[in-house]
């Protein structure tokens, strides 16, 4: 099997599972309670009398404590598309996401894509920043903990890092704010957003500096964890190949230990890890943290899908699942042709 051909069944293989996260998902957000005629009848109620109704899963329940009519009822109905039989939902769902038609939004102002867009920024933001400090920082400090392997610096920096590791970045983003937010012991960092007020005001110089000053506690909650795990693996990675036949072949020619580490043992301890560069790299365009967003007021594509499934707006979670799903399956896929390329021991034909 050739690669090409590799290429295209994957891709043949990701229309089924497109369909499958869609349908399961579609159905999901069908039968759960409170859907977004019963949330919207809610919110009337609470907007006249300043009450949350009890009652937000019975239609019945819901015109029973409202002067509402059944016609007012089915016209908001229509207005969400639910006069609709199930079915019919069901395939004008998958045809616009295929078309990559989000809909407009059910509370947002505007389109479905157009409030994705303008939640976008802070996203990149965050995934950008973590994913190049982490892997900056992460892979020299792996390198050298192999080289140093049983030291006092490797074990001082494993204890360190498995720590790191082992601390939710919710709780930490917490410490933090205690800490190093604004009114905290040392308040050195603003509490929320990504800009201060006056941002426009600034020089440019003065927005950089102050976009960094903002971002600087979110995107250390989020390298953490990632940073620890890349240095571990980068150092075990090494250490794997220490004893592998083509390394002693390579001292027994009398190669110096630079050239047989940086020649020939760095580039296939890197397999794992530059492999693993797709997938993050994709998801840093896309990802979010929803508790980090919370926790320090950034209103990226996380908080974005918290509340729209708080506020039952379908088709916002409809159009990030769908996203989620081609960008986590498009980056298996570059891994995977990534794989093929730096190892070219990898072959099609002893698989059929």
């Amino acid at each position: 099997m050739t690669l090409i051909k590799y290429v295209v069944i994957r891709i043949l293989l990701m229309i089924p599972t497109l369909f499958g996260v869609i349908s399961i998902t579609f159905l999901i957000i069908q039968f759960v309670p409170g859907g977004p005629v019963e949330h919207y009848l809610a919110m009337q109620k609470l907007n006249a009398t300043g009450e949350v109704s009890t009652a937000l899963t019975s239609k019945n329940k819901v015109i029973e404590y409202q002067t509402i009519s059944e016609e007012q009822v089915e016209a908001i109905k229509k207005i969400y598309g639910f006069d609709q039989p199930l079915l019919t939902r069901y395939a004008a769902t998958v045809k616009n996401l295929i078309l990559f038609d989000f809909g407009v939004s059910y509370y947002q102002q505007g389109s479905v894509a157009s409030v994705i867009l303008t939640k976008l920024p802070v996203s990149i933001s965050l995934g950008v920043w973590t994913f190049l400090l982490t892997y900056l920082f992460a892979i020299p400090l792996g390198i050298s903990k192999a080289i140093r392997a049983g030291s006092v610096f490797d074990n001082a920096s494993t204890t360190l890092l498995l720590i790191m590791y082992s601390v939710p970045g919710f709780i930490l983003a917490i410490a933090l704010i205690a800490l190093f937010g604004g009114g905290g012991a040392l308040p050195l960092f603003p509490l929320r957003g990504i800009t201060s007020d006056n941002w426009e005001e600034l020089t440019m110089i003065g927005k950089l500096l102050d976009y960094l000053w903002h971002i600087f506690l979110p995107i250390v909650c989020l390298s953490l964890s990632g940073f620890a795990f890349i240095s571990l693996l980068t150092k075990n990675s090494i250490l794997d190949e220490v004893e592998k036949q083509y390394v002693l072949i390579a001292r027994a020619k009398g190669l110096t230990e630079s050239k047989v580490f940086y020649r020939h043992l760095l580039p296939n301890a890197s397999i794992p890890i530059l492999t693993g560069f797709p997938t993050q790299f994709l998801f840093a365009f896309f990802s979010g943290n929803l508790l980090i967003e919370i926790i320090f007021s950034l209103d990226g594509l996380g908080l974005l899908g918290y509340e729209a499934a708080i506020n039952r707006d379908y088709p916002i979670l409809l159009a990030l699942i769908f996203l989620f799903s081609i960008v986590a399956l498009v980056g298996k896929l570059i891994t995977d042709i990534l794989y093929i390329i730096v190892d070219p021991r990898i072959n099609f034909n002893s698989h059929k």
